[in-house]
């Protein structure tokens, strides 16, 4: 699983009433967000999948974006790779063994400005295994509010490159060309909406 989880990097938007370079607090937006990976099928083709429902909160420093920081959730119980067969392998516990480990998650560590973006650090842990990741992150895009709800929305997208095995997925069967029919290797790819958190003001005593 690898190139964008997009598992994860950070993106905030002004709220109403906040200027654009301050500190704000957002949340991925489940329904315009989605984590895939991309993986090598006997060594001749490429296999893509949805990993599942992405949630979590995002904080992004306008004018200090290595002051931000990202949490983020993915639901592995909604992998897709549009062949019921091979999602119900992939979920198993040949590979994620969902039953027993149901999300992967994705906590920052540390966010570097770069001329294109950020790179965001963090621990991901998946399939019960916890590592370091490095996320390469396109955003985040200037704040756009919609014509109904008047909502500020912004996006991101960021890759990464995952050897499954390290994470202790490591079912396989060797080929007669000496090749694997299922490659190690694993793109993500990460395309995410955020919105603001509201907040909740606390009640007069």
């Amino acid at each position: 699983m690898s190139r964008t989880v997009s598992v994860l990097a950070a993106a905030v938007l002004a709220v109403p009433g906040l200027a654009l370079g301050e500190v704000s607090t957002w949340t991925i937006d489940p329904a315009h967000s989605e984590a895939e990976f991309h993986v090598r099928h006997m060594m001749v083709s490429t296999v893509d999948g949805s990993l599942g429902t992405v949630t979590g909160t995002v904080v992004y420093d306008d004018q200090n974006p290595e002051r931000s920081s990202v949490e983020a959730s993915i639901d592995v119980r909604g992998l897709d790779t549009r062949v019921a067969k091979r999602d119900a392998h992939l979920k198993s516990g040949d590979f994620f063994d969902v039953a027993k480990f149901p999300a992967a998650t994705f906590k920052s560590t540390q966010v570097a400005k770069t001329p294109d973006g950020l790179l965001v650090t963090g621990n991901l842990t998946l399939h019960g295994v916890t590592r370091p990741v490095t996320l390469t992150v396109e955003g985040p895009t200037a704040p756009f509010a919609d014509p109904w709800m008047h909502q500020q929305h912004r996006g991101f997208s960021a890759t990464t490159k995952l050897n499954r095995e390290d994470f202790g997925l490591k079912w396989n069967m060797p080929l007669a060309n000496g090749g694997l029919l299922v490659g190690n290797d694993v793109d993500v790819s990460l395309n995410l909406e955020v919105l603001p958190k509201p907040t909740h003001p606390t009640a007069a005593k």
